[in-house]
């Protein structure tokens, strides 16, 4: 069986991967874009909506075209222990080390932290985060029909207010675009295109990419081309609406900069806006369908932990897991909506390298037979480049001096590879080497089993 889906098939799919990928990353980032980028606006929001939203369904096709069933199998093409360590690290990064903890953070910073005086903000961040990684952990250990129906009123909740403020802010702007700040003065386009790393979405889709081709084979879509269609067509309708959100925050962001000032995080840029338009009733509802928003968020990342978890370690319970990560990610969320973000960052910069070769692998894949050689080359080239990036970045952020081992290495790096100080410099020796381990691979005859199948 291999029916055609209608539109409105498309449609339902579509804002259900949008219902997944969406969440705190997805407002505050494109809001502090907006203020840092100024004038410089659109080639920054360019760059924030390639990796933003392009990459994100580049990782959903990667799976409907690997036919594998998890990104644990898709990863082990390189080698199976790669392939538990990497999920793992990537199963952490969007669940208790950054992303979870963020849902938390953000909630409070945009939907509690304008009524909280700032003599008790670390307090207020102390209560809010207990009680709501409490209502994680309850919700998480007993599964129930009420997340799912939240999070489908929640999702049109969202867009509907989010576009009544969104035209609003372009029919009656708060104020005029100031001038950009920092990297954006010079380097928009890229500086969006690295800010787009911080929605972690492109990581979440190679989990995500499963549950969309179960929905899509659940309703009669069986061949490989028909879920790649299918997939592609729902996933323009999930990034479409990705793309219209924030193309409209940061012109928002960018509106604010005079009237609001400079802020360390996006979250207070919505929060400000809303009530400058709408008032306290307006802070309110932000803050009611904020919190819920990312609530359902958090308790989707902690159960996809724990299930990952336990699976990967059966004499550990899954109520083990979910109790662990839901009091790691209230410890992380106490750090801090701008701690997070800053040490988010050079993981991010040592794992998206990573992740999008293996999305480039997987659909190259056929030319080379899956040929395992090609795999690990390409994976060890981007490995080095990428792990030197994150530790640079991590040096960067936090005003500390490159290691005296690191130093050779990054001079290295600056004065050979193309794309370097642009945070690309794997990507030309990754594809030289898939050039070059692919053609070996044919001429050897080598197959996924790294040896010649004649």
């Amino acid at each position: 069986m291999n029916n055609k889906l209608t539109f409105s098939s498309y449609f339902v799919i579509g804002v259900m991967l949008f219902a997944l990928f969406f969440g705190a990353g997805n407002l505050i980032f494109p809001a502090l874009l907006g203020q840092n980028a100024g004038t410089n606006i659109w080639p920054a929001v360019l760059g924030f909506l390639i990796t933003g939203t392009g990459l994100p369904l580049l990782g959903v096709l990667a799976m409907g075209f690997s036919g594998s069933s998890n990104l644990q199998e898709l990863a082990s093409r390189i080698h199976p222990w790669y392939a538990v360590v990497f999920t793992s690290l990537l199963y952490l990064t969007i669940g208790p080390f950054f992303a979870a903890p963020r849902t938390g953070a953000v909630a409070y910073d945009i939907g509690i932290s304008p009524f909280v005086g700032a003599d008790y903000t670390k307090a207020g961040l102390f209560i809010f985060t207990f009680l709501f990684f409490a209502v994680t952990l309850w919700l998480s250990l007993n599964p129930s029909k009420i997340v799912d129906r939240v999070g489908k009123i929640l999702s049109p909740g969202i867009i509907i207010l989010l576009a009544v403020l969104l035209i609003t802010a372009i029919v009656n702007p708060i104020g005029p675009i100031d001038s950009p700040q920092g990297a954006y003065t010079s380097d928009a386009f890229v500086k969006g295109f690295m800010e787009g790393y911080n929605t972690m979405d492109a990581l979440a889709s190679l989990v995500f990419g499963i549950i969309v081709i179960n929905a899509i084979r659940s309703i009669g879509v069986t061949s490989k081309a028909g879920v790649l269609s299918a997939t592609v067509k729902s996933g323009v309708v999930a990034t479409f609406f990705l793309a219209i959100i924030y193309v409209g925050i940061a012109y928002l962001g960018a509106t604010t900069t005079k009237a609001f000032g400079l802020f360390d995080t996006g979250g207070p840029v919505l929060s400000q806006a809303s009530s400058y338009y709408f008032g306290t009733f307006g802070s309110v509802m932000l803050a009611i369908i904020i919190i819920l928003a990312c609530l359902t968020t958090s308790i989707g990342l902690i159960t996809a932990c724990g299930e990952y978890f336990h699976t990967l370690l059966p004499n550990v319970s899954y109520k083990l897991f979910v109790i662990f990560f839901s009091l790691l990610s209230f410890t992380v969320a106490n750090f801090g909506l701008a701690n997070i973000i800053n040490y988010s960052i050079p993981i991010l910069m040592f794992l998206y390298p990573l992740a999008i070769v293996l999305m480039l692998l997987t659909f190259l894949s056929p030319l080379f037979n899956h040929a395992r050689l090609v795999y690990v080359s390409v994976a060890a080239v981007t490995f080095c480049i990428s792990i030197m990036d994150g530790f640079k970045t991590f040096c960067q952020l936090f005003d500390i001096p490159y290691f005296g081992w690191m130093r050779p290495i990054i001079s290295f790096y600056e004065h050979t590879l193309p794309l370097y100080k642009a945070g690309l410099g794997w990507l030309v020796p990754a594809l030289i080497v898939i050039l070059i381990t692919g053609v070996i691979s044919r001429l050897a005859g080598l197959s996924a089993s790294g040896v010649s199948s004649d």
